[in-house]
């Protein structure tokens, strides 16, 4: 036998790994959520590719500089910015001036993820800080929408997107019929079929609702996305719209048009289920999506505005530190209260 002596080594959790990388998941997402961004470009055209190339290069480039000032080596080849990008470049309109697009890409970057330390210390998704920053700045610009597959999408470019700095955008030939705002200011309702494959207007990520669901479920298969948050908040959305929308049809829209119109699809799969920013337990992450389903409804509704998806993420990354307080596992060999069990 032998003499060596044996050390008990002594850590904090976690004490198995899963094997996978912070990079090898965070490079998944970027392929998950290559399908809908590719729909994008072919339903927008170069527009739609101009805009996505210039919010991951802005939010790529923030992230390079801000480490490299701090005396830190460059965290780009991470991809978690990479993923910011590619988010908030879905999040707008194909036609948006792509001087605002790089200006929110590096105040969400700044802002929210490297003034607080990086990749794992963001408290909001730093995609949609930049989304409402430039909604407050530029409310005109982010709500004016340019139609989908329109014929000259690959053989000319918007005016508004080539527009210069501080200057007004000239919006010719843009529409604001999306389905949200037809529901929500004329009672009229896009069919399912047309939303759920993306044959309708609004911004790059309310296109093809069904490439962004096998997206997600590609993540969950591996083990990269807590399945419980979107589950919960489209079966809150579904349920609360169902039964609003059987109180008066003609005016509330149903349930189907809820799930698959505006960014909710994409806000619940990729956004909501950003894991620094959402719950850690299984039964905080239920209340967590409940309580977005239940914003979501409640704003597009009764709300001021079409759509609410990014208002109810952001005040759920809020109060996710407060979710994960409250709801605690109980510790093995304790009691209800944490107590030590005795006898």
């Amino acid at each position: 036998m032998s003499d060596t002596p044996r050390l008990l080594r002594v850590g904090t959790s976690p004490h198995i790994g899963s094997g996978k990388s912070v990079d090898q998941i965070m490079w998944q997402v970027v392929y998950a959520l290559c399908p809908a961004a590719l729909f994008a470009v072919f339903a927008f055209g170069w527009a739609a590719l101009l805009t996505l190339l210039t919010a991951v290069l802005a939010c790529s480039l923030t992230e390079h500089f801000i480490s490299r000032a701090g005396g830190k080596p460059t965290t780009v080849v991470d991809g978690s910015a990479v993923i910011t990008g590619i988010l908030f470049g879905l999040t707008l309109p194909a036609h948006f001036p792509l001087w605002m697009t790089a200006l929110g890409g590096v105040i969400g970057m700044s802002m929210t993820k490297c003034l607080f330390g990086g990749l794992g210390y963001n408290a909001f998704n730093p995609a949609l800080v930049s989304r409402a920053f430039l909604q407050a700045a530029f409310p005109v610009a982010i709500t004016s929408w340019m139609p989908a597959f329109s014929d000259d999408r690959w053989t000319s470019l918007p005016k508004s997107l080539l527009a210069l700095p501080f200057c007004t955008p000239d919006y010719e030939g843009v529409t604001s019929a999306t389905p949200l705002s037809l529901a929500k200011f004329e009672a009229e309702f896009t069919g399912a079929k047309e939303l759920a494959l993306g044959l309708t207007n609004g911004s790059l990520g309310e296109t093809c609702s069904v490439l962004l669901l096998l997206g997600g479920l590609y993540l969950a298969a591996r083990k990269m996305l807590n399945w419980r948050i979107p589950a919960a908040i489209f079966a809150t959305v579904f349920a609360l719209s169902a039964g609003v929308h059987a109180i008066n049809p003609e005016q509330y829209a149903p349930p189907l048009f809820m799930l698959f119109s505006g960014g909710l699809v994409l806000g619940a799969v990729f956004m909501a289920t950003d894991m620094v920013a959402s719950p850690i337990t299984h039964a905080g992450s239920i209340v967590y999506g409940i309580l977005i389903g239940v914003l979501v409804v409640v704003i597009r509704y009764w709300g001021g505005m079409p759509e609410g998806v990014m208002y109810a993420i952001l005040f759920a990354n809020a109060v996710s530190p407060h979710i994960d307080h409250c709801i605690k596992p109980r510790v093995y060999g304790t009691g209800k209260k944490g107590s030590a069990r005795v006898g």
